[in-house]
């Protein structure tokens, strides 16, 4: 503390869900660290004993006792320095989504969340209980206030009664999930909320994956004026350091005022980490989400290595070098598994996309296995003609492959389907569908396209024929996506409207698209829902993904 500066530490860190030990012992690094730079104050992310979100660990009882313990535990490192860190306080049998504001060891106030988050992938009203108290924290001449994610989307919400209460910093923590457009979305509300209560914001993130969701950091701290002035990186731990001309309050303590007891400045300086990240180009954005998320989900469920069905596409080779970028080479392996309909290119594009990501790739056909199959089924499909089951049953001896090599080796399946094909179902229950992650789930194909080029971009490693030629399943002569959809630049639009923005049949029609396509592609979407619910996790990459976003009754008569 100096004039009319306090030095905070914005500590954005990676957590692990019920991992109350780890999770406490990386804030006590960062309260070392941040008393190392001289930060008068350090604040954590949201649920940061906890981890984001905890969901039903909620019900249990013994669950939230370890997270109190937990939490005092952490408090103890917390020697002349504040820190700011997300919990989950009990009072009674009520729990609150809190932060507690600590100082030499001891929890000087808790706030608790007053907005509770109930839609898309949140459902806090489920487990919280909503606050009342927007407290404010006096340290020495200065008056903080501390509030919680939602919070400050909320302009007559706990900022506003804070700033009245003479706070002229406000400590905003957060775990805000990812999504395209997320971070402008975020920067927009915190600039407005600080010229609107005339009070510099510090805004904590989280980062890090925990199952569909990708936290990506890029917490940021504004002045009085709206302006940045610093900014953490994206998809990656930092410590932000940062010093906040924070003026100081003549007003009288209120009753909302916690008094926290005055220690005298220290005069020694050091250099700060105080920067301004550069804002990532959005496909790289994506493409760095999709390798954080992958990454944590392997890692943080005890996973080593993962296998992929390389079919020589741009949707296995997408997911392959993500894997690689995630992983490293050594910890991935392709498995090309050709049938009767397999293309000599296909062959040559799974081998040298192997090849320039140094992984190794087994060949393991098919034709064997899908004779006896059809010999096998001959009996009761004679007299029937050929359709999309002998198509099908390729997939599904893929699948069982690839699973009997999980098994044997321990090897985590990753699919490679994209939103375009699950939105449609075009796509094999127990076939490519088999799997534990499912990386591009919520993926665009006319996104993939994109994403493959940002890759090769670094450095080519996804063969440009997979790029350029015309997407096929490879389960009958000649086959071509477009035998089955609509073409993707057609199909993801309509996705778009109906999925992510909920527009009805008409209003999508009123835009454009061809009226048969549109009722075509609306009808493949409500009738696959039941591949959908099973069909594995992904990560959420886009304003509504299908599961914890988008939840559609499978029995479904409604149409419109």
């Amino acid at each position: 503390m100096k004039d009319d500066i306090l030095r905070v530490a914005i500590a954005q860190i990676n957590c692990t869900v019920g991992d109350l030990r780890g999770n406490a012992a990386k804030i006590k690094d960062c309260i070392v660290e941040a008393r190392r730079f001289k930060a008068d104050i350090v604040a954590f992310p949201e649920l940061t004993i906890t981890g984001y979100p905890p969901e039903d660990l909620l019900i249990k009882s013994k669950f939230i006792k370890d997270n109190l313990a937990w939490l005092k535990e952490a408090a103890l490192a917390s020697k002349d320095i504040i820190s700011v860190v997300g919990f989950v306080d009990r009072k009674e049998k009520a729990l609150y989504n809190a932060a507690a504001v600590i100082y030499n060891g001891k929890v000087k106030g808790v706030y608790r969340k007053a907005h509770l988050p109930n839609y898309g992938v949140f459902d806090e009203k489920r487990y919280f209980v909503e606050g009342t108290e927007p407290l404010v924290f006096r340290y020495g001449k200065f008056v903080f206030g501390v509030n919680i994610c939602e919070d400050i989307w909320h302009f007559k919400g706990p900022i506003r009664a804070q700033a009245d209460s003479g706070a002229k910093l406000i400590i905003n923590i957060n775990s805000s999930p990812y999504y395209v457009g997320k971070i402008k979305e975020r920067q927009d509300i915190v600039r407005a909320q600080a010229r609107n209560s005339c009070a510099a914001i510090a805004y904590v993130n989280m980062v890090g994956g925990q199952d569909e969701l990708v936290f990506d950091g890029q917490s940021m701290v504004v002045d009085n004026k709206g302006k940045i002035i610093a900014r953490a990186g994206a998809f990656k731990e930092e410590m932000l350091v940062v010093d906040i001309n924070v003026s100081v309050t003549a007003k009288k303590p209120k009753k909302n005022t916690v008094m926290i007891q005055h220690i005298a400045p220290v005069k020694e300086r050091v250099v700060l980490n105080a920067s301004i990240s550069k804002s990532l180009e959005p496909v790289a954005e994506v493409y760095q989400a999709l390798v954080l998320g992958l990454s944590d989900y392997v890692i943080k469920n005890g996973f080593q290595k993962v296998v992929i069905g390389l079919s020589g596409g741009i949707d296995s080779a997408l997911v392959a070098a993500l894997a690689v970028d995630a992983l490293g080479r050594d910890n991935v392996t392709g498995v090309f598994m050709p049938s009767r309909y397999s293309s000599r290119e296909s062959l040559e594009d799974a081998t040298l996309l192997s090849d320039n990501l140094g992984i190794k790739l087994l060949n393991i056909p098919i034709e064997e296995i899908y004779k006896i199959y059809l010999n096998t089924l001959e009996p009761v499909f004679s007299g029937i003609e050929k359709n999309i089951t002998e198509e099908n049953l390729q997939a599904r001896i893929r699948g069982n492959i690839i699973m009997a090599l999980s098994n044997k080796f321990g090897w985590l399946v990753l699919t490679t389907g994209n939103k375009s094909e699950m939105s449609t179902g075009y796509a094999t229950l127990y076939g490519d569908m088999a799997g534990g992650f499912a990386v591009i789930k919520d993926v665009p194909k006319t996104l993939v396209y994109k994403l493959a080029r940002q890759r090769n971009s670094v450095n080519a490693v996804i063969p440009e024929r997979t790029i350029t030629k015309e997407p096929t399943a490879e389960l009958k002569p000649n086959q071509k996506d477009s035998d089955t959809l609509p073409v993707y630049e057609t199909l993801d639009p309509i996705l778009k409207a109906y999925i992510e923005e909920d527009k009805d049949l008409n209003k999508i029609i009123s835009q454009g698209y061809d009226k048969e396509i549109v009722l075509r592609v609306s009808t493949m979407v409500d009738k696959s829902e039941y591949k959908r619910r099973q069909s594995p996790p992904g990560i959420k990459i886009t304003p509504k993904a299908f599961g914890r976003d988008r939840r559609m009754p499978i029995t479904n008569k409604y149409r419109g």
